[in-house]
């Protein structure tokens, strides 16, 4: 969604985008957020549930084939409505990215966020709320989902430390917080993509919540300056 479509400072709205791409987004943007939280389902049951009989195996692979179909739709749709060809893949590399990964959809949480906001009216959390509250739910979401996909991986692979959903998590956390253990490690090389791709979401998280935090600070700080008498 267009920067020029958020709340001024004021607390007035500019004038709304109703071009056929702003009214698509908006009507899509929610029920592709609900599809990605039955992709992540049926993803975690084909993982997870080892027990089960083959055919629930079949349902949760046609449940995420269906709902990569309705992400590559509305990737189609927004590309033909903005009538910029091969610009529209430039502008929107996420969004590229994201089809080709669709594990890494918690990644435009920020896209159903704004959906909300604009419902809403204007967003009901700070600059530093939202940004705290995007890389919390991200981080969350995109951890649970590199677990599942690195003990997919690796729980079969010889020599393998990840051998439970247990290892993968607590192999995730390490991660994520660029702490590294060392003592659970990713063997194959598709584990060790995932793992490439999850340094660097972890790193950029942990830069966002960082940024956030010491903007929080310098305004804190700020203010307690301005509010001092003079000659104090």
């Amino acid at each position: 969604m267009d920067d020029d479509r958020r709340p001024a400072r004021d607390g007035t709205r500019p004038p709304r985008d109703d071009s056929r791409a702003a009214r698509w987004e908006d009507r899509a943007e929610l029920p592709l957020a609900c599809a990605s939280m039955l992709y992540l389902a049926a993803y975690a049951v084909h993982v997870l549930a080892t027990g089960i009989a083959s055919v629930w195996h079949d349902v949760c692979l046609s449940v995420l084939f269906a709902m990569w179909a309705a992400f590559a739709l509305d990737y189609a749709v927004r590309w033909r409505l903005s009538g910029r060809g091969v610009g529209f893949v430039r502008t929107h590399w996420l969004d590229t990215v994201v089809l080709i990964l669709p594990l890494l959809r918690p990644l435009r949480i920020v896209k159903v966020y704004q959906a909300v906001a604009h419902r809403q009216g204007r967003p009901r959390l700070s600059l530093q709320g939202r940004v705290a509250t995007y890389a919390g739910l991200a981080t969350g979401l995109l951890g649970f989902a590199g677990a599942l996909a690195v003990y997919q991986a690796e729980r079969y692979a010889p020599g393998a430390s990840i051998r439970t959903f247990g290892d993968a998590l607590w192999w995730t956390c390490s991660t994520f917080a660029t702490v590294g253990y060392g003592d659970v490690v990713p063997v194959t090389v598709r584990g060790r993509i995932i793992a490439a791709g999850m340094m660097a979401c972890g790193l950029g998280l942990l830069g966002a919540v960082t940024g956030s935090f010491s903007s929080w600070l310098f305004q804190v700080f700020a203010r307690e300056g301005d509010a001092k008498p003079p000659g104090s």
